[in-house]
């Protein structure tokens, strides 16, 4: 898990962080030399990320998903279908194509330079690889997870798999000291994401994780 993630980062996520970057300066337009972000990795079609943004209209809300078909239809959820009654899109809600790790890494420069400050990141839903043999493709099995971990204030991980939560939350205790880090069943009031609306109208159980910079009192 210590281990440092060397992957060479591809052009086009190259490409999408800077697009990205220059989204974040011209968003906040002034003279500031730490700008907060908020990040939606995995977004999909994009609804979580408007949804994040409606919620967090002062802050940038960057929504990143490494498939181009999943993005095409980013059009019904950036036209306001199926966001809690918005019908615009809010002017803090970017998407781009990457490859999340190296996204991830690109940023974690940012944020050690000191011009980025991720105050929340969504993960939500990912693919829990269940079989056994994809464990290791598991975020908080594989050399990137300390990079993750160092990338934000907050991360929120939403997930129907138990075992996925479960794991997720003790390999955090184990690679950090002095977080709060909460593992828990929830019901969504009102569904953010196309597989949470799914799963809820299911009768499907929930968890989320949250690890925080804020420590136990």
């Amino acid at each position: 898990m210590c281990t440092q993630y060397l992957r060479p980062i591809a052009g086009h996520t190259q490409d999408a962080f800077a697009e990205a970057k220059e989204f974040v300066e011209k968003f906040y337009d002034d003279a500031q030399t730490t700008h907060k972000v908020i990040i939606d990795s995995g977004c999909g079609t994009g609804e979580s990320t408007v949804n994040i943004a409606l919620a967090h209209p002062g802050t940038p809300v960057i929504g990143i998903d490494k498939s181009a078909a999943r993005l095409t239809k980013a059009g019904a959820a950036l036209n306001g279908a199926k966001l809690n009654g918005a019908g615009t899109v809010p002017p803090n809600a970017f998407l781009v194509r990457a490859e999340l790790l190296d996204f991830w890494r690109l940023a974690l420069d940012e944020v050690t330079a000191r011009h980025w400050q991720i105050p929340y990141h969504a993960l939500y839903y990912p693919n829990p690889w269940p079989k056994q043999s994809e464990a290791t493709r598991r975020f908080h099995l594989h050399p990137i997870f300390p990079t993750l971990l160092q990338l934000s204030d907050a991360i929120e991980l939403r997930t129907n798999w138990e075992i996925y939560a479960r794991e997720f939350a003790e390999a955090a205790r184990i690679a950090t000291h002095g977080r709060t880090i909460s593992c828990e069943t929830f019901s969504p009031e009102q569904p953010i994401t196309a597989f949470e609306r799914k799963y809820k109208e299911a009768r499907q159980q929930l968890w989320r994780v949250i690890i925080s910079n804020k420590a136990k009192a």
